[in-house]
């Protein structure tokens, strides 16, 4: 049984995302049993970047005026040049952000992926990793920025590039499952006969 069914996750995106920092949780959350949504402030298909030129498209399942953060269970922001600083110009994309980021529900970035969130205001204090490209932009913004495959801090999960999909993903379904194995908890006590 995939441990992770009844989950929904959103991934925040627009044209210009890198691939496989998309693809790649993508695959590995479905895996899990976990359903997840591409979110972008366009509808219809959207390109990607691979490495040094456009890629595939993708399918959008909605668009974020269309979006309720409560629906989703956590949040993804796949990196790529172009995407994270299309999105951070879109005042929908960023409220989408900040909600998830302010709600305590996990927010996962990567590579460019955080400079999103600068836009939130929510990152004084928080210790993140990206690339090395945007460390001053997320400093000025107030973070605390660390040289490392992935960095948990708080609901924040991030990763510096494509080489940390692997300890991203793995981060990310870690979280998952402790909101899947704490339901559980809950469900089960709910339907428990008081002595």
């Amino acid at each position: 049984m995939k441990k992770l069914k009844g989950l929904r996750v959103a991934i925040l995106t627009d044209e210009g995302f890198e691939e496989s920092e998309l693809l790649k949780p993508k695959e590995a959350l479905e895996d899990e049993g976990v359903k997840v949504d591409i979110i972008s402030p366009k509808t219809g298909k959207i390109k990607s970047w691979a490495k040094k030129d456009w890629g595939d498209k993708i399918e959008v399942d909605k668009s974020v005026d269309e979006a309720n953060e409560g629906d989703y269970d956590a949040l993804i922001l796949p990196g790529g040049v172009i995407n994270p600083d299309k999105l951070r110009r879109d005042e929908r994309s960023v409220e989408f952000a900040k909600i998830f980021l302010a709600s305590g529900k996990p927010v996962a970035a990567i590579c460019h992926g955080p400079q999103l969130l600068i836009e939130t205001g929510l990152l004084p204090g928080m210790t993140l990793t990206s690339t090395p490209a945007i460390r001053t932009d997320l400093a000025n913004a107030g973070a605390n920025w660390v040289d490392q495959e992935v960095m948990h801090h708080a609901n924040l999960i991030t990763s510096r590039k494509p080489g940390d999909l692997k300890a991203f993903n793995e981060e990310i379904i870690k979280t998952l499952e402790n909101i899947s194995n704490q339901r559980s908890r809950n469900t089960s006590m709910a339907g428990a006969i008081p002595e």
